[in-house]
């Protein structure tokens, strides 16, 4: 049984297959899914699949991409969407230096704005980090109270550590089966056990051997694989693990 901590079906991609797709989840032993919010839209579009599948939870946020559109309202607008009982966490959020799609110095008003919230509706939250990795430890380490999770990493196990050290959790995508993942695989293999999530990601960062494909939930049996064979684990008990530690995480 595997739990998807991160999955994004709101995205246009599965607009075609969304009802089929996630009708054959059970079947194929994907028990739980979080859909993940990246702006108003999709954060309800998260809570309306949520209300519609008993095995999907969503959260709510917005994404440091989407910074720029938001407004001194949004933050208590967010905070309603946040009372529904199966809106688990506020994200994704955080800030993205590779893009700047929004201006830096909005993306990190806007990020702490949203951390404050947690704080206020004492929700974990998912932060995307991307080449801000200085900017962004410097803003959660003003809220050890919370409990986080940084999503899709791949950091250093020097990093790793700065954020497990906080009582954080790290998850991983497709990306560790990958060629290039060294550093990551080195944070999976030393990491403690109780602190690792599975995640896709979808429809983004399909593993190995389907790179390239959309990704979805179905995908996630590789990257335990993956696990696996690094902590010298069966599949099994990634599976198991994986499913407690997001269960945990999220309180569900």
């Amino acid at each position: 049984m595997y739990f998807d901590t991160h999955a994004h079906y709101d995205d246009k991609r599965f607009n075609e297959d969304r009802e089929t797709l996630l009708g054959s989840m059970k079947e194929e032993k994907i028990t739980l899914i979080l859909s993940a919010g990246s702006s108003m839209r999709s954060s309800k579009f998260a809570l309306k699949l949520a209300d519609k599948y008993p095995f999907i939870y969503a959260s709510v946020g917005i994404h440091p991409h989407d910074s720029k559109s938001m407004t001194d309202e949004t933050v208590s607008q967010l905070e309603d969407l946040l009372t529904h009982p199966k809106a688990l966490a506020v994200g994704e959020i955080g800030l993205d230096y590779h893009y700047d799609f929004s201006p830096r110095d909005i993306q990190k008003k806007r990020f702490r704005e949203q951390l404050e919230l947690a704080r206020k509706v004492k929700k974990p939250v998912i932060i995307h980090e991307r080449e801000s990795l200085q900017d962004t430890l410097e803003a959660v380490s003003e809220y050890r109270d919370l409990l986080g999770v940084v999503h899709c990493f791949s950091g250093s196990w020097e990093t790793a550590k700065i954020i497990l050290d906080m009582g954080w959790y790290l998850s991983f995508t497709g990306v560790i089966t990958y060629k290039n993942a060294r550093r990551a695989l080195e944070v999976v293999e030393k990491m403690p056990a109780d602190r690792i999530m599975l995640e896709t990601d979808c429809p983004y960062l399909a593993p190995e051997p389907v790179r390239g494909k959309r990704n979805s939930s179905l995908n996630l049996p590789y990257i335990a694989e993956k696990i696996a064979e690094v902590r010298g684990m069966t599949v099994e008990e990634v599976a198991e693990l994986t499913m407690q530690n997001g269960k945990d995480f999220f309180g569900v």
